[in-house]
């Protein structure tokens, strides 16, 4: 992509893509963590400063992250991040939820609803095109609550959901409700809420026998992930909102994850 007239190339680490930051990637770093007293519940904050050039990205960029479990059932997540020269941002979190248990095997029974109208559309590596497309008579029309499994049937050529989708009324600061899951058998509800203008719906479409807690064993489907983000690609798509982070700027972002019952 290009920056400000200069041609950039990130690690290729998924041929022909680059994705989660990187070889590298911040899922991999050591964070630095401390507890901080927050009023709205507990919380710990992450800090890691990626170096000049790491993994292709320019600048020195300084992050800070606070989790907060909060005292209304919610984990909140708080980004900050900061930079000396102009980089391409886009954090999110790829947590896995499956609200029966972690060791439940499926979530294929979990009723899924994303308050999106729109969503871009992918090429044949998952990268978008740059179109956005209505979800309008497609199984990516989840504006009305429908079970995970309806529409993995009709997903089969991709082998499940990992799609991003255009959140609809984004102004880039309220942090608005997005999407929710419940789980009827044991009526646990889970509800997204963010400021970011993209969530990436994921069915876990290539979990393989991945080592959980308590000797469980993660297969295909066996947990989903809501994650919040700016467009993948958006540096080389114009039209979508940007993620150029410039040294006089800070870059914010929040999402809570909020559980209750039915």
């Amino acid at each position: 992509f290009k920056l400000d007239g200069e041609t950039l190339q990130l690690a290729i680490n998924a041929p022909p893509n680059h994705i989660h930051g990187g070889e590298g990637g911040f899922h991999r770093a050591l964070w630095r963590g401390e507890p901080e007293e927050v009023p709205e519940g507990v919380a710990v904050r992450f800090s890691y400063t990626s170096a000049d050039g790491e993994d292709g990205y320019p600048g020195e960029l300084s992050c800070e992250i606070l989790y907060t479990l909060t005292r209304a059932n919610g984990l909140r997540i708080d980004y900050l991040a900061r930079t000396n020269r102009p980089t391409p941002i886009n954090l999110t979190n790829h947590s896995y939820f499956n609200l029966a248990t972690h060791d439940a095997g499926s979530i294929l029974d979990h009723v899924i609803r994303i308050k999106a109208q729109r969503y871009t559309e992918r090429d044949s590596t998952g990268i978008p095109t740059g179109a956005i497309l209505p979800v309008a008579d497609t199984p990516l029309d989840l504006r009305d609550s429908r079970a995970v499994s309806d529409g993995l049937n009709e997903l089969q050529q991709s082998g499940g959901y990992d799609h991003n989708f255009v959140i609809d009324r984004w102004d880039g600061e309220t942090c608005r409700f997005i999407a929710e899951v419940i789980e009827p058998r044991r009526g646990r509800r889970m509800e997204v809420h963010t400021t970011q203008p993209g969530v990436q719906f994921y069915t876990g479409n290539f979990l393989s026998g991945l080592q959980g807690k308590g000797g469980a064993v993660y297969n295909r489907h066996a947990g989903l992930c809501l994650e919040t983000q700016h467009f993948p690609d958006s540096v080389n798509h114009a039209e979508f909102p940007s993620t150029i982070l410039r040294p006089e700027q800070s870059w914010q972002q929040t999402t809570e994850y909020r559980f209750s019952t039915l």
